[in-house]
């Protein structure tokens, strides 16, 4: 079962899971989490209606009641999860994955997650163990649940303040975003890709690989945008360009954020951070009262930390941003009105995003790099043991591979929980210095492929 993965099940459909699969964990998910009835949505996918049909089949064969979304960003399946309360939901996507991949998102009550550690792994057993799905005396029933996407946006446009001198950008990915841009954002943008597609045919929904943001950057410039604005495949992650259409790494985003959240706000409290964040981040958010927290890499870690912490809010590096005012979890449609919010407050006051991100970006960073190779633990002890015999640490993580601090320099080194890479990351006080230890890391791990 290669689809199973700490955050979610997903992989290429008819290769890694199928139908049956999905017939499955439909079966086991009301046992699972006790509930009696399921919400569920899915995206635009090609092999999304398929998997949606035996996914509920699974679930009405156990004897619960399914209540059909219909097609969803993840993040309102999130927000249906925790406003109707219901005690489970399954959002069928594989996010930002290439067309020929699908996949399956899992939450219980409180649109809390549930990961391989909490819940996906018990399913994987009993489907490797060939547990028998023998269908119950009274089947369920599925209900149309078409209510929910009013609902939703009525809660985004609370947040929604005036942009009216903002110069907008958007590139919608063709993904679930579509759903809600119009509806938000109005008029104004200068839009592209912004009809719902499955196919994806104009660039993966993937943000992070910037040959998928080149597009977006060629907008900005052409239409002189102030901001430009891309979303992943189900619209649980957003990330920026700016007036220059240089894209900003969106850990700095959370710096933004702090604006709004604890400037404007007055709120004070725990930020959320992942172990790969720049320290420009914590720096920045320090004098408004941010006191931030760092925690492990992906959604099933960070919504369950920033809940335990009663959090403020949080992003990380992949460009998810958490909320507490959205139960605890990601939306890549919230993330961007409320960030549009501090951009247009800072262009009235004659500050450009390029010049609000040069007051927090204080280091040079190598951004992610990814060494494929399989002596993956080894090649992680032998960077770390490395550097900390070199020079005194001042800070030192262990639980999502190694973040180790210097005083003018840091390193993330972890594996990827979803693909066969080990991933790097540094800052350093200058290019020079950080360019010597990207080197070095690249000589130490040469060593183990």
């Amino acid at each position: 079962m290669g689809a199973f993965h700490a955050y979610d099940i997903r992989g290429i459909y008819n290769v890694d899971f199928d139908k049956e699969t999905a017939y499955k964990v439909g079966y086991f998910l009301p046992e699972l989490l006790s509930a009696d009835k399921v919400l569920v949505g899915r995206d635009a996918r090609a092999s999304s209606p398929e998997i949606h049909e035996y996914l509920l089949k699974g679930i009405t064969d156990a004897g619960a009641d399914v209540y059909d979304a219909g097609l969803c960003t993840t993040p309102m399946v999130y927000f249906g999860t925790a406003f109707y309360g219901f005690k489970a939901s399954v959002q069928i996507t594989a996010s930002h994955n290439p067309a020929q991949y699908n996949g399956m998102k899992v939450s219980r009550e409180n649109a809390l997650p549930v990961g391989l550690d909490t819940g996906l792994g018990q399913i994987r057993d009993w489907i490797d163990e060939g547990r028998p799905c023998t269908p119950a005396a009274v089947r369920g029933q599925v209900h149309q649940m078409p209510q929910i996407r009013k609902d939703y946006l009525d809660f985004l446009l609370k947040y929604k303040e005036d942009w009216s001198g903002l110069k907008i950008a958007m590139d919608v990915s063709n993904g679930m975003a579509s759903l809600f841009v119009h509806d938000i954002f109005g008029d104004q943008p200068a839009y592209i890709y912004d009809d719902m597609d499955g196919r994806f045919p104009n660039h993966e929904p993937n943000p992070l690989v910037q040959e998928n943001v080149a597009d977006l950057k060629r907008l900005v410039a052409q239409v002189k945008a102030d901001i430009g604005v891309i979303f992943d495949g189900d619209a649980d992650r957003v990330m920026f360009v700016d007036e220059n259409s240089r894209f900003i790494s969106p850990d700095l985003m959370i710096a933004v954020l702090g604006h709004y959240f604890l400037e404007e706000r007055g709120e004070k409290g725990y930020i959320h951070q992942d172990i790969r964040s720049s320290k420009a981040v914590g720096e920045y958010l320090a004098p408004m009262g941010g006191v931030m927290n760092t925690w492990r890499v992906g959604r099933a870690y960070a919504a369950l930390k920033l809940r335990e912490l009663d959090g403020v809010f949080g992003g990380e590096l992949a460009g998810h941003y958490y909320f507490r005012d959205f139960f605890y979890s990601d939306s890549g449609l919230l993330a961007a009105i409320l960030i549009l919010n501090v951009v247009a407050k800072m262009k009235a006051r004659g500050i450009s995003l390029s010049q609000l991100i040069g007051r927090i970006e204080k280091y040079q960073n190598s951004g992610e790099i990814n060494f494929k190779l399989d002596r993956k633990k080894e090649a992680m002890d032998a960077v770390r043991d490395y550097f900390m015999a070199q020079e005194k640490a001042t800070a030192y993580m262990d639980f999502d591979g190694y973040r180790v601090e210097f005083p003018d320099w840091w390193f993330n080194i972890r594996p990827s929980n979803t693909e066969p890479y080990l991933r790097f990351l540094c800052e350093a006080t200058s290019k020079q210095l950080l360019d010597e230890k990207v080197a070095k890391v690249r000589e130490i791990i040469e060593q183990y492929k």
